[in-house]
């Protein structure tokens, strides 16, 4: 039985109005008419999870000279590392989404960031660099299991006017995550070694884990449920009796359930655009560091720190700007049009970082462009939720996941592997430049397409 399940409608003096609701077994109200019904903590744990699964994965980025120092390896296996961890996570995640559709949500999660902790201290016991290489594709393939169950989770605990917030809340734990890892991973690697980096990692994944153990289990649709009543109350929805959340788990394969999503070109558009900009994101985060130890003489621990401590600053503020223009408006595409807008702004910034000589300019730009991919992700993540039936969204999530992180695979491996065979790592990061271009283009293809497939999602989910 779900932890939270809908009962009735209720109207109060002065036209408020509730939702009667069952959450373990207890009769509650909720306000309509908040923007967070059932309050924020769903979305804010979420987002600690999102947080410490890529301070984990990024770890590496920020102590990767000394380990590479260890095990004695090129830049083109340092880059191999992240890309091989990516595509077996790939492999994993269609899988994710049909049980995100199907299993209890919560527990999956729960469940996910326990293995990840398992896995950082396996790492840092490696004594090979083979046995140290199994380990981070293990936990890379764990790494973004977590995703489907919890985007689908978001979705129904926040009707569509305070989704971009919500997803706010998780892209911001998950970018953070990035130069946090990369800070903390420099930092303890200056400090003691490279095995107490993910020994050290450990530990606050256990403590996530609990706190994960307290969300409730929502009803699935039960956002779109909050949305059309909202809509009765003003006269454009039918009423309840005619108009409900339909549930139906589909009997099709794996297969024919991703084909049929791909249909919706608001989500192709989406998928394929996000794909393009974690590639460059990923190479941007994992050679950050080194490219400002080799091309500006910085030590390890100052590298890491300053890619660390200004790419978070860049994307805090990209996030409270993003998820709040994005919740403003919910009509003719608003959403794809500010993050191509956003995207745009993060692909220039990345640019002139690679190209402008100097410590100071370098981290402008670097800020610049990480408030621009920040702003753009929680209205990504929002449209595909709003364009996918409530019933196939661990599905539709699945499928946006894993071709972003076939996207970012490779991000890193192309940068390491054009640094060998050019002999400079600025050249490497030049060919992170085009794909983030490319990813404004194709948001701006399907810009005219958002309302419509919204429109079609919401008619698929009544009936």
């Amino acid at each position: 039985m779900t932890d939270i399940q809908p009962d009735e409608p209720l109207l109060h003096q002065g036209g408020s109005a509730r939702l009667r609701v069952h959450a373990r077994g207890d009769e509650q109200e909720v306000d309509l008419d908040r923007d967070a019904p059932f309050g924020w903590w769903p979305a804010i744990a979420i987002a600690l999870v999102a947080f410490i699964d890529r301070v984990e994965i990024n770890l590496i980025a920020g102590a990767l000279p000394v380990i590479q120092d260890h095990f004695g390896f090129s830049d083109t296996v340092g880059g191999l590392i992240p890309t091989a961890a990516s595509i077996a996570a790939a492999v994993l995640l269609l899988p994710a989404g049909r049980l995100a559709d199907r299993a209890p949500r919560v527990g999956t999660i729960v469940i996910v960031v326990l293995v990840w902790s398992l896995c950082s201290v396996l790492s840092g016991l490696a004594t090979t660099f083979l046995m140290f290489f199994m380990v981070r594709i293990a936990i890379g393939a764990a790494g973004q299991l977590y995703n489907p169950p919890a985007s689908s989770l978001l979705a129904d605990y926040y009707p569509n006017r305070s989704r971009g917030k919500a997803y706010g809340f998780e892209r911001a734990g998950y970018y953070m995550g990035l130069p946090a890892g990369v800070i903390i991973g420099g930092a303890v690697a200056e400090a003691l070694d490279w095995r107490a980096v993910f020994f050290i990692a450990a530990v606050p994944g256990l403590f996530i884990a609990a706190l994960m153990l307290t969300v409730k289990e929502p009803v699935r649709g039960l956002g779109d449920t909050i949305d059309r009543l909202r809509a009765q109350r003003t006269g454009v929805a039918p009423p309840e009796s005619e108009a409900h959340v339909d549930l139906s788990v589909s009997s099709a394969s794996l297969w024919a359930d991703a084909k049929e999503l791909l249909r919706i070109r608001t989500l192709r558009g989406v998928i394929l655009a996000q794909a393009m900009l974690a590639l460059g994101v990923a190479g941007l985060f994992y050679w950050l560091p080194t490219f400002l130890e080799r091309l500006e003489d910085l030590d390890t621990d100052t590298a890491s720190g300053l890619a660390g401590g200004v790419g978070g600053t860049g994307i805090v503020i990209g996030i409270i700007i993003g998820s709040r223009l994005g919740d403003r408006h919910e009509s003719e595409g608003w959403r794809i049009r500010l993050s191509t807008v956003c995207l745009l702004v993060g692909a220039i910034g990345l640019s002139l970082a690679v190209l402008l000589p100097g410590v100071g300019l370098r981290m402008a730009m670097v800020a610049l462009a990480c408030a621009g991919f920040a702003g753009a992700m929680p209205n990504l993540t929002a449209a595909a939720a709003n364009v996918v039936p409530a019933a196939s969204r661990g599905m539709g999530f699945a499928l946006l996941q894993f071709l972003t992180t076939l996207g970012g695979a490779f991000g890193p491996l192309l940068v390491g592997a054009m640094s060998d065979v050019t002999g400079w790592i600025g050249y490497g990061m030049l060919f992170l430049i085009p794909p983030l271009f490319l990813s404004v283009v194709l948001l701006w293809l399907v810009r005219g397409s958002y309302d419509a497939d919204a429109a079609r999602a919401s008619a698929s989910s009544s009936h």
